[in-house]
């Protein structure tokens, strides 16, 4: 089996495993910890996944294998364990501390403001397991009702997540006593309190109350999608004047970091951003959840079906765009960011520091994993810098954006033709098919089973290598087109 059918392989078999709790498969382990190397191909670590597997008896393999709770059909685990490649254990894994808005943080990964983090115990549970800080749930002064039920899925594992999810429901001093406890007992960690606004004493009240209770910094709440009440989150965050105003009123109220959390339910977020700068913000987040629609029999909320929140791994495109725009804005030059958005392993984190965020926030991944997903995220970042030879993760930010050029700058002279490896090519016909159906009609497929790309039709689109499921199909070197 060649390298790449058993790496992919490797990853459909551990996204099948549920991802148990106190994992019975780990737990008749003496000497290996089959949950864990599972769990690290799951968020993308399958490199280093053999580590915990190293030491296991094919005794041992085979108990795991049958103490396995799967609904369907146990986890494969003695092929993964033949599967994988040894770790390097002696690989030296380099620091990711780095500075966001003058504080230093031990890691980029924080807890996005959200249902995740609504309490200490949540939140000292979530710091215990490594994670850098929290952006704690919303505060504000309105009385919250959330609804029931209010959340919805795209697919299992969750492609999609849609929620209902408005602000903190504990009283204001409730959260501010919390968030001065969390500061107390983890003062290595970064708390920042979310507050909302409705005006700009509500702004100023609860800014000087988040500083009081000795944050490091205040996140402005400019883009919650459903508020039961207008004139509240994301309606702030379509209106820049709103946006300016609200900002300069906590920004002359407090002397700690002053970060507005952006929406992406407008057409240009530069806008909104960019005024939110000019009244003197330190940093930006972005973006919240995407406004959305779901029709599943269960996407009723509270008995009726609404508009609200998409967030998940399907709105990680969506976010990426929107935090590329911002970094390459001249408007938000200095203006340091927070990336958001579908952010479930730790490549997932490195595309927005490539593209110039300095932390990010996750959210849904925790909701459907646990805070435990935190030890792949910095592995897996860590280990990708190791590889690189990168010491420091300051040099990681913004090295993709030269990257990126507009539309009218991109080569139209040249192609790279898709090539096919018939030796890798298993004569599924799926190239074949698109080609014919969406693409060029450049794929000749006949009664051997053997694909044949017709040189005088080919474009160069690679939709057939797109589609391809062995990933059989790579690419010429770029030449002109003829």
């Amino acid at each position: 089996m060649n390298a790449a059918k058993r790496f992919v392989d490797l990853r459909e078999e551990a996204r099948r495993c549920l991802l148990c709790y106190d994992s019975p498969c780990s737990k008749v382990c003496s000497n290996s910890d089959p949950a864990r190397a599972v769990r690290a191909i799951r968020f993308d670590n399958a490199s280093v996944a053999g580590r915990w597997l190293a030491d296991a008896s094919a005794d041992e393999l085979l108990r795991a294998e049958q103490a396995c709770v799967h609904y369907d059909r146990p986890i494969r685990i003695r092929e993964i364990a033949a599967a994988l490649k040894p770790s390097d254990t002696a690989l030296r894994l380099p620091s990711l501390e780095i500075d966001f808005c003058g504080i230093r943080c031990e890691n980029p990964f924080f807890l996005a403001s959200s249902s995740i983090c609504t309490n200490y115990d949540m939140v000292a549970s979530a710091l215990r397991a490594g994670w850098a800080g929290v952006f704690y749930k919303t505060i504000c002064m309105q009385d919250i009702h959330e609804v029931s039920p209010r959340f919805d899925a795209v697919g299992k594992p969750f492609s999609a997540f849609r929620n209902m999810e408005q602000l903190s429901e504990n009283p204001v001093d409730v959260d501010f006593d919390i968030l001065h406890r969390l500061k107390r007992d983890f003062p290595s960690k970064v708390i920042v309190a979310s507050i909302m606004g409705q005006t700009e004493e509500e702004w100023r009240s609860l800014a000087v109350m988040a500083e009081q209770a000795g944050v490091d910094a205040v996140e402005l709440n400019y883009s919650c999608p459903q508020m039961h009440q207008a004139g509240l989150g994301c309606d702030v965050g379509q209106n820049p004047e709103l946006v300016a105003a609200f900002t300069a009123v906590v920004k002359d109220a407090v002397s700690i970091p002053v970060i507005p959390k952006m929406t992406p339910n407008i057409t240009h977020i530069v806008v909104p951003a960019a005024a939110a700068a000019r009244a003197g913000a330190d940093a930006i987040s972005a973006i919240n959840t995407v406004k959305s629609v779901t029709m599943s029999d269960d996407a009723a909320v509270s008995n009726h079906k609404t508009v609200s929140g998409l967030s998940g791994r399907a709105i990680k495109p969506l976010a990426l765009r929107f935090i590329l725009e911002m970094a390459q804005s001249p408007d938000l030059k200095g203006v340091q960011l927070s990336g958001i958005g579908g952010i479930e392993t730790w490549r997932d984190a490195l595309e927005f520091i490539q593209l110039g965020c300095r932390n990010v926030q996750v959210c849904t991944s925790v909701m459907e994993y646990g805070y435990r997903i935190i030890d792949d995220l910095v592995l897996g970042l860590q280990s990708y810098m190791a590889q690189r030879q990168v010491d420091s993760l300051e040099q990681l930010v913004g090295e993709q954006l030269p990257a990126f050029v507009s539309p009218s700058e991109l080569d139209c002279r040249t192609w790279v033709l898709p090539v096919i490896n018939h030796e890798q090519c298993i004569g599924c016909g799926r190239c074949f098919v698109s080609c014919s159906d969406g693409g060029h009609q450049a794929i000749r497929f006949g009664e051997d089973r053997v694909p044949h790309v017709v040189g005088t039709k080919c474009v160069g689109c690679h939709l057939c290598r797109l589609v391809c499921p062995v990933g059989a199909i790579g690419s010429s070197k770029r030449i002109d087109k003829r």
